[in-house]
């Protein structure tokens, strides 16, 4: 196994962990919070926007069995990367779309799926690629909060959706046991 980690901010952290943990070769998804000026941030400080962080999920997976270059893609076509500072009804810059590279690699693929990507958008896309400083881990009521949660309203009405069209769009990545 060729361990590795990408992190990612597309809106809130609960659709993103729901939609990445479902893949073949991701085998932990952290909620998170990175970006910001704030050492280790609460979730009411982080949705206050009194921080500058992001909501993102750290993947881990092993890239033997999924790349960084797919794991860009997916990120690139389940949420909406040319809306700035939002994701549906969820707005301000906690919810910007982002990519915090860990290495040079890194960043040269996000930077090169960014610009392929943007062929399929009719707007631009306005997804940061900047730097990892630091990724503060989010209350552990935030891991896994889809599955724990599925009657929530929010899983309901905008999580499950958006899990669903990930399935039927990417059904040949995703996690077979």
């Amino acid at each position: 196994m060729k361990r590795s980690s990408a992190i990612f901010g597309g809106g809130c952290f609960w659709c993103l962990e729901a939609i990445f943990s479902d893949l073949e070769g991701v085998f932990r998804i952290t909620p998170g919070y990175s970006g910001g000026h704030v050492p280790n941030p609460t979730y009411q400080q982080v949705c206050n926007t009194e921080t500058g962080h992001a909501e993102v999920v750290q993947i881990d997976y092993d890239e033997d069995v999924i790349t960084y270059k797919e794991l860009l893609e997916i990120f690139f076509s389940t949420h909406d990367p040319t809306t700035l500072n939002r994701q549906g009804a969820d707005e301000g810059t906690q919810y910007r779309s982002v990519i915090f590279y860990q290495n040079q690699g890194e960043k040269e693929t996000a930077e090169e799926v960014k610009r392929a990507m943007s062929e399929l958008w009719e707007d631009p896309i306005v997804t940061e690629i900047t730097p990892l400083d630091v990724l503060y881990p989010a209350e552990q009521y935030h891991k896994n909060y889809f599955r724990l949660n599925p009657e929530q309203g929010y899983c309901k009405m905008v999580i499950a959706p958006k899990v669903a069209k990930f399935r039927a769009q990417f059904k040949d990545k995703l996690r077979t046991s």
